[in-house]
């Protein structure tokens, strides 16, 4: 079986990361599976998906600095020679991190560590409205 569902998450552009756990973990209930994999998809390439322990001092600092020593905001980015815009650095970001996470489901749950919470950063320039697919394969 084979189930596809969309979830918007509004963001604050920014490096912001907005965690998504409970709305994936919904989808899945609402679906009835009980052993299955559940794949989570941004749609768009300046966000991207992965998990965490979703606390202050990850969520608020240490991603955003990260992500800012790997490519900084104020870089040179050819992305940006091209279309005369300001976030080459988001588009990096973004390949960098990833589009999707796959999560096994066990008796209709997420298999997912205590501390681990499925994650959206993203990495634009603006507040945007993102639309993530999360497709579940299994019975």
């Amino acid at each position: 079986m084979v189930k596809t569902e969309t979830i918007e998450v509004r963001t604050k552009g920014n490096c912001d990361v907005v965690n998504i756990t409970e709305q994936v973990s919904e989808v899945v209930a609402k679906s009835g599976v009980s052993e299955a994999t559940v794949t989570v998809f941004n749609v768009g390439s300046t966000a991207g998906i992965t998990t965490t322990e979703y606390e202050p001092g990850l969520v608020n600092y240490d991603i955003a600095a990260l992500f800012e020593k790997i490519a900084p905001a104020n870089g040179r980015y050819e992305h940006e020679e091209t279309w005369h815009d300001d976030n080459g650095h988001a588009h990096v970001r973004a390949t960098l991190l990833g589009p999707s996470l796959s999560v096994p489901v066990v008796d209709g749950r997420l298999t997912l560590g205590t501390w681990q919470q499925i994650i959206l950063v993203d990495f634009d320039t603006r507040a945007r409205t993102r639309t993530i697919i999360c497709q579940i394969i299994g019975e």
